[in-house]
């Protein structure tokens, strides 16, 4: 959009030219059959993300790299194996790097990066068995340009564990954490429970039996007593990711405007003069508690008030 708008100022192009570049930079049609949304990241902040299940290896493929090549980047989630090399075939005969994060990945263009934001989320995993769903929600941090720092196997079977990890997390400064856990998912509440920061719980599909597709973690997390803790859906990454990025992209936005407010008040306030030393006189000194001024106090003698011709006034009987 930035360059649109500097060929346009500079007159590379006409008016009719830029809106046509810019509906372009909102909307990409493949084939008829997909629409991307290749605004959203200018809108939200946020990009748009390939869901690969429900499409051939080649077709999400191919809608990766089609964002990449317009966007900069193109995110996939959820991929088998099959996806993995169908996008690690594109992306080569497409000269792009390729970012994998477990069942998800990035296609970058080369010499692309997103513009940095001075932010920091923090993820904590109550398993290892949460991982792949918690890099799905790194992977989105990362693509908004954003720090992640990522600390896993915390759960409370071996409560002790988690207690370094997250001193070393606030101490990093993150803004928001993210908390995955599967089996009971009582991890999060824990968390939220703890700190002053937004705590987003990421319930994940791990477990035995009854509740294990994750339906035990999801409502523990809903019913915490815990107050202030934000839920996404089972094996949600990428949704836990994007509030992450909300929440910590406001953080320093007002870590911006405060330092800008400090900035503008130290510029605009005037000069401290010099404090005046002039020993206080006899009449403006005030003398020690219980003890009385040794100039006594003038009577002012009382005035007759005069009416508005100036003549005095007669008092009444």
């Amino acid at each position: 959009m930035r360059d649109v708008l500097r060929r346009l100022i500079a007159g590379e192009i006409s008016e009719d030219e830029a809106v046509a570049e810019l509906r372009q930079l909102e909307l990409g049609e493949l084939s008829g059959r997909a629409r991307l949304d290749l605004g959203r990241y200018l809108r939200r902040g946020i990009p748009e993300v390939v869901l690969a299940p429900g499409k051939s290896p080649r077709e999400a493929a191919r809608l990766v790299i089609a964002m990449a090549e317009r966007q900069g980047q193109g995110l996939v989630s959820r991929m088998t194996d099959d996806h993995a090399s169908a996008l690690t075939e594109a992306a080569s005969a497409a000269g792009m790097d390729l970012v994998r994060y477990h069942s998800s990945a990035r296609a970058l263009r080369k010499g692309f990066s997103p513009e940095a934001v001075a932010a920091r989320v923090g993820i904590l995993t109550a398993g290892t068995s949460d991982v792949a769903v918690a890099d799905e929600a790194r992977m989105v941090i990362e693509a908004c340009g954003l720090e992640v720092r990522m600390e896993s196997d915390l759960g409370v079977a071996g409560l002790h564990r988690f207690v370094g990890p997250l001193a070393a997390m606030l101490e990093w400064g993150a803004d928001v954490i993210v908390v995955a856990a599967g089996m009971d998912g009582v991890l999060p509440g824990l968390v939220a429970g703890l700190i002053d920061l937004s705590v987003i719980g990421l319930p994940v599909s791990t477990g035995y039996g009854r509740g294990g597709a994750g339906e035990a973690a999801l409502t523990t997390m809903l019913q915490s007593c815990s107050t202030g803790l934000t839920v996404v859906n089972i094996d949600n990454g990428v949704g836990a990711g994007a509030a992450a990025v909300l929440i910590a992209s406001r953080a320093a936005q007002g870590r911006r405007r405060g330092r800008s407010t400090a900035m503008t008040a130290n510029t605009t306030a005037p000069a401290i003069s010099n404090p005046n030393t002039t020993p206080a006189t006899a009449r403006e000194a005030s003398a020690p508690p219980g003890i009385a001024k040794n100039r006594p106090k003038t009577r002012i003698a009382a005035r007759t008030a005069t009416s508005s011709h100036g003549k005095p006034r007669r008092r009444r009987p």
